[in-house]
């Protein structure tokens, strides 16, 4: 019966060490599938508390992300702990991207509003000196006014809701009932009503009596011109602003997170944390997150191109130094116009406001600024003004144009930075280009998915996050763009023929098909006959500026419009007689040498 038994004992024991050995087997590979780098990984990634993570990978988990088949090291909660997770990874990947863009809109914006202020100080200083010696017997009445002008022109650079055109009429409305009486008719105040009457019906017809000329409208004219571009340009920063905000705080919907945390931690669920996804991969699954924010692209390249337009239609020619300075010459010119009109300025106000009770008496222009002047002057001709007795700081004008070349510069960087976030956000270590890599469903040699593009169209086909919807937030500020966009092309509608010149310096000067900024020091694009152009285009009228003349060329560029006119100081406004009074000349001297010998 021993015999008999033998087989049967050795049956079982064959068996039950199969079975010890299936278990062993589990139980090393469990092992080595274990959860301690996965714990790791959670709690130095700070995704949230480490016990959460098992000790040892279990098997069924109810996952709602991380589905596979086999053991995991992932729960319910931590899968919740994941998605608020990439959640804030990815904001903060995104931030990290734009805080340089924030940072150099943010940065030339105040540095752009101090030069406004530099600027509107120094030409409130430069107009309050001319007041101060020159015209003291009003000065101290009219600095108030002066003060006042200047406050509301700052305020309009600062994109409050003023006019230019009504402070510079204030300004003079204010400053008449001062001129009238005393300097058009000093000392005429004790045979004059009341002085508030006196001032209130001053003040109502001067622009119909019209004492200062044509001086008040060029002056408002001029500096609603100059002012408006960089008014503009100051909106446009803190609108570039807000669309940068609103991009850095942008939600994100379910599937994106979804797809995110498959893309980032689901490899954990299987023990592989160090593991990187396919570069592919991590493109549909940003480009599928970003579609909204990839359509702010065009809008955006817009944005960039006027910020540049604005930016050399502000520093053209030194138009907003030159009209914030030439404020001090305008008042010299009209306060001089207003002396030699006096007999008939003072005849008009007579019969309009009945207020003097003799003869108006003809005074002489007190200005010492234009003594060389006033006997050649009549009262048709207004003598010229003064010229500026303090320039600006050469450095601060090396400043300013530093300051113009470099927001230039860095502003060519992100022209296409929504369009770009997507791939700055799977580049680098993040992911992986040429080797194995994660495709979300398990490690590849390399992804073999469809790779979509840009923008909310080209997501109907992203195989790894569905888009439903666009984001209303971002659809929201999308239009506010390209509304301000609009409006910045309708105010200033020839604003892509305002060019910079010589404010950029070398290296600066627009090419035939290229920006502003695309060439530099090395490039050698200053050309040899930049000073003597340059000297001509200081005086060029407006409408060759539009015409296309380029800094640094031999002439102006043959184009089907009107060719741009020159204007000569002290000559004609035309320049045609120039070349038939040369070769006149040059014959004449020819003969005279062919008689000599």
């Amino acid at each position: 019966m021993s015999r008999g038994l033998c087989p049967r004992v050795n049956s079982c024991g064959s068996a039950w060490i199969l079975s010890a050995l299936v278990l062993a087997v589990n139980a090393i590979d469990a092992d080595a599938y274990s959860c301690h780098e996965v714990r790791t990984a959670f709690q130095l990634r700070q995704v949230g508390p480490p016990h959460r993570v098992p000790e040892t990978p279990g098997r069924d988990v109810d996952l709602l992300v991380c589905k596979h088949q086999g053991p995991s090291c992932c729960t319910r909660k931590m899968e919740e702990s994941y998605q608020l997770a990439v959640r804030r990874e990815t904001l903060h990947n995104i931030q990290s991207y734009s805080y340089e863009l924030e940072h150099l809109i943010s940065g030339h914006s105040d540095a752009f509003q101090d030069m406004f202020q530099y600027l509107l100080s120094f030409s409130q200083g430069h107009l309050s000196s001319l007041l101060e010696g020159t015209y003291s017997s009003l000065s101290r009445q009219a600095l108030p006014h002066v003060n006042q002008l200047f406050s509301s022109l700052s305020l309009y650079l600062r994109g409050a809701n003023v006019s230019v055109e009504a402070s510079i009429h204030q300004f003079f409305n204010n400053l008449f009932p001062l001129v009238y009486t005393r300097l058009i008719n000093p000392g005429l105040g004790g045979n004059m009503m009341a002085g508030g009457e006196m001032d209130d019906c001053l003040r109502m017809i001067r622009q119909d009596v019209n004492p200062f000329g044509p001086h008040p409208a060029v002056v408002a004219q001029e500096l609603a011109g100059a002012l408006g571009a960089g008014r503009q340009l100051g909106l446009a920063l803190e609108e570039g602003l807000e669309v940068m905000n609103a991009t850095e705080h942008v939600g994100m919907s379910k599937e994106c997170v979804k797809g995110l945390v498959k893309m980032v931690y689901c490899s954990h669920c299987r023990g592989l944390t160090l593991i990187k996804p396919c570069v592919g991969y991590c493109l549909n699954v940003m480009r599928g997150c970003l579609a909204s924010v990839s359509e702010l692209d065009q809008p955006w390249r817009r944005y960039t191109g006027l910020l540049e337009q604005l930016t050399h239609a502000m520093s053209g020619h030194h138009s907003l130094e030159l009209a914030l300075l030439g404020v001090r010459g305008h008042v010299n010119d009209a306060l001089l116009y207003a002396q030699l009109h006096g007999p008939l300025v003072t005849a008009t106000v007579d019969k309009v406001c009945g207020l003097s009770t003799r003869e108006p008496t003809s005074t002489q222009p007190t200005s010492p600024e234009v003594t060389t002047s006033t006997s050649t002057v009549t009262s048709s001709s207004p003598p010229p003004s003064a010229a500026p007795s303090r320039p600006l700081p050469e450095q601060w004008l090396e400043q300013l144009a530093h300051l113009r070349r470099e927001f230039l510069m860095y502003l060519q960087r992100y022209k296409s930075f929504f369009a770009a976030l997507p791939e700055m956000l799977c580049e680098g270590d993040n992911v992986v280009d040429d080797s194995t890599c994660w495709s979300g469903d398990g490690v590849v040699e390399s992804y073999t998915g469809r790779v979509v593009g840009n923008g909310l169209h080209a997501q109907r086909q992203n195989p790894e996050v569905k888009v439903r919807t666009p984001n209303p937030t971002l659809a929201e500020v999308k239009e506010r763009l390209e509304l301000f966009n609009q409006d910045t092309q309708d105010r200033f509608p020839k604003l892509g023929q305002m060019e910079a010149w010589d404010e950029l310096g070398s290296g600066e000067t627009e090419e035939e098909e290229g920006s502003a900024t695309d060439c530099d020091d090395e490039d050698g694009c200053q050309a040899s006959g930049d000073s003597q152009d340059r000297t001509l285009h200081t005086d060029a009228s407006s409408e060759g500026k539009s015409a296309g003349r380029r800094p640094g060329g031999d002439g102006p560029r043959e184009t089907p419009s009107k060719p741009p006119s020159v204007k000569v100081i002290g000559g004609s406004s035309s320049a045609s007689w120039v070349r038939p009074w040369s070769l006149a000349l040059l014959f004449a001297a020819l003969c005279l040498q062919w008689t000599l010998f």
